[in-house]
């Protein structure tokens, strides 16, 4: 860990960001080059004292997963994040392997879409980054290690999950996240994470297992869902895909016709999302 190296290319990269390049707002008072560090902080999901010190080479070995969102709220290109990585003392992630650096064009458009349910994800269905509304309504689907990580594989293992869609949705939603995985399965073999997810599912689910023996193929993703919340009840929404194809990522993003009561529960979640991060 070259911790000189790693407090400068952290400055220089948040002295470089504009409040407007990640949706914040100016201010007249605003003297700081660039970001503050409270602010970076607040973007990588993390501490200000531990971002500080980091900054100040005080800090201890950032974790890898540290780093991911470091380079996220720096909006760092994937270059960029590679030499954060080395700097920290760690390989740099190999990027056939995993998709999990969200690109700087990714995260500006999900910094203007603050107040509406979105998020990014890997093929995998991992998710990497949500907006507040998207929290409020699906939870924090970043928290997660290892298979759980995949929407797909906690469907299955984890009922809980399952509560943010109505009970008369779950079989088809039970279908299309099975075709996602079978999906991924092709591309990237047997003894891909896709593939170790499949074995396990196959041992411990017999859902999936029956679903699996199918052998569907998805066709696309529906574009209304039905989704519910404890405190504004069920939402019909559209749901619209913005795909990556460089990173192997997608954009979920969750919208209501304006004017109607979908609308209205949508706004509705939006503010207890805000209030929850605040």
């Amino acid at each position: 860990m070259d911790r000189t190296q790693l407090a400068d290319f952290l400055r220089r990269r948040r002295e470089s960001l504009q409040p407007e390049d990640v949706g914040l707002a100016r201010g007249p008072r605003r003297r700081t080059a660039g970001l503050r560090r409270e602010e970076v902080a607040a973007l990588s999901d993390m501490s200000v004292d531990y971002y500080s010190r980091l900054e100040q080479q005080r800090g201890p070995q950032p974790s890898e997963q540290m780093l991911a969102a470091i380079a996220r709220g720096l909006r760092l290109t994937i270059e960029e994040r590679d030499h954060l990585f080395r700097l920290a003392g760690h390989t740099a992630p190999v990027r056939a392997d995993r998709g999990d650096h969200v690109s700087p064009g990714m995260m500006r458009i999900l910094d203007r879409l603050a107040d509406t349910p979105a998020q990014v994800m890997t093929v995998l269905g991992e998710t990497l980054v949500q907006t507040p509304a998207a929290r409020a309504l699906f939870g924090d689907e970043t928290r997660y290690q290892g298979m759980m990580r995949s929407i797909g594989y906690r469907w299955f293992m984890d009922p809980s999950v399952r509560s943010v869609y109505p009970d008369d949705d779950h079989e088809i939603h039970s279908r299309g996240f099975t075709a996602d995985i079978r999906t991924v399965y092709a591309m990237q073999g047997a003894r891909s994470r896709a593939g170790a997810i499949v074995h396990r599912l196959l041992e411990e689910s017999p859902e999936f297992t029956r679903i699996w023996e199918d052998h569907e193929v998805r066709t696309g993703h529906a574009r209304e869902k039905r989704l519910q919340h404890p405190e504004v009840g069920v939402m019909h929404l559209q749901c619209q895909v913005m795909i990556d194809p460089e990173q192997g990522q997608s954009l979920l993003v969750l919208t209501a016709t304006p004017g109607t009561e979908d609308d209205d529960k949508l706004q509705l979640l939006s503010v207890l999302g805000t209030q929850r991060v605040t």
